[in-house]
């Protein structure tokens, strides 16, 4: 027989939308993916694109539903605020927000904030991956990458977060790419994989020259004029000094630790996890579809209990 219906899940983040009908039993009776993130709810009624996804895939109307993400931003559905840090995972089911008025019980799960003045940061829908990821982990002072964006590092300490950082890694890729001069050398370039030369040397030059970064970003245009760099080494050279970049900056910012925790999947992750293998970092990979789900599911049974 199978499993009866336990709750929906919901990833709901800017630009996308992830739902999974989860079971008594913890399997996954149903998957809904769309684009309708916030920047499309707002306009279209999150009320609306939740309840119709549920009805494609028959959802029972008493089916309660808990969501992290963009939908708890100040924008979006219902503001869920923020834990500061330092903070229990454990504390981030007791803080979620019901969605007032509506027959069906939603909760929103709150963010994290780090208020200190030289560092504020914050982070939302991180904190479920955080959730999920930290079973895995156990005791002790773990560094959790999570690559995107805006990649999250996050110094976790048994169970709690007693602080992160905030790259914008991936929105600089972007910008420097098609917005600077770089923007002609790497126009033509090709998907490129974490054993590229080009980008494994950019990592290890990144890592132990950081003071360096503005200049080593522009031998991506001089490795062309000079020594006759394809547009692909190119690209895989800018990706691999950001990225390097990006971990210079995280390990400095814990110095002793037990293990490094990659919440990733796709292209992105497998370049993530090639540059620090590169380094000898001490690794362990955790899918992010998989800690997401796994961090809604830890919530949801703290709030819903069988």
């Amino acid at each position: 027989m199978m499993t009866a219906a336990y709750y929906a899940a919901v990833d709901w983040g800017t630009t996308s939308f992830r739902l999974w009908i989860i079971g008594e039993d913890g399997s996954v009776l149903a998957e809904r993916r769309s684009g309708e993130g916030m920047t499309t709810a707002n306009k279209a009624g999150f009320h609306a694109i939740l309840e119709k996804h549920l009805a494609a895939v028959d959802a029972p109307g008493h089916l309660p539903a808990i969501i992290c993400g963009m939908a708890g931003a100040k924008q979006g559905w219902v503001e869920a605020g923020y834990l500061d840090t330092p903070a229990a995972l454990a504390d981030i089911a007791s803080h979620a927000v019901a969605v007032p008025d509506l027959d069906r019980d939603i909760r929103i799960l709150p963010g994290l904030a780090q208020r200190d003045r030289r560092h504020p940061d914050v982070m939302r829908g991180e904190e479920t991956q955080l959730l999920g990821a930290a079973s895995d982990l156990g005791r002790g002072l773990h560094l959790v990458c999570m690559p995107g964006t805006h990649s999250k590092w996050v110094r976790l300490e048994d169970g709690a977060v007693s602080g992160f950082s905030t790259f914008m890694t991936g929105e600089l890729f972007d910008v420097i790419s098609k917005h600077s001069i770089l923007s002609h050398s790497i126009a033509d370039a090709h998907a490129f994989t974490g054993d590229h030369p080009a980008f494994a040397a950019a990592v290890a030059e990144a890592r132990t020259n950081p003071a360096l970064a503005t200049s080593l970003i522009f031998g991506a245009r001089s490795g062309q004029l000079l020594h006759g760099a394809s547009a692909t080494d190119a690209k895989a050279l800018l990706s691999g000094t950001l990225i390097g970049l990006e971990i210079a900056g995280a390990l400095a910012s814990a110095k002793t630790i037990d293990s490094i925790c990659l919440v990733a999947s796709g292209s992105l992750g497998t370049l993530y996890q090639a540059a620090l293998e590169s380094l000898d970092c001490p690794l362990q990979v955790v899918d992010a579809d998989t800690a997401v789900r796994s961090g809604l599911s830890t919530a949801a049974q703290a709030i819903w209990p069988l």
